[in-house]
């Protein structure tokens, strides 16, 4: 995924999901492990389900 100067990558490291997220010089990198990385997908589905929800209410 990028946006304008920011990338997030998404690999496999061993036993651990590594996900790298780099703005402009900037590097973040988080090792996670099966577990982790299960539930972060879940919050993520979660969170997405509710912004679009979220999208469709009109406030009159």
């Amino acid at each position: 995924m990028e946006r304008d100067n920011r990338r997030i990558s998404v690999d496999i490291e061993r036993k651990w999901i590594r996900i790298s997220i780099s703005h402009g010089k900037d590097e973040e990198i988080l090792k996670l492990s099966l577990d982790e990385a299960t539930s972060l997908k879940e919050q993520l589905n979660n969170t997405i389900e509710d912004y679009l929800q979220r999208q469709n209410i009109r406030i009159d």
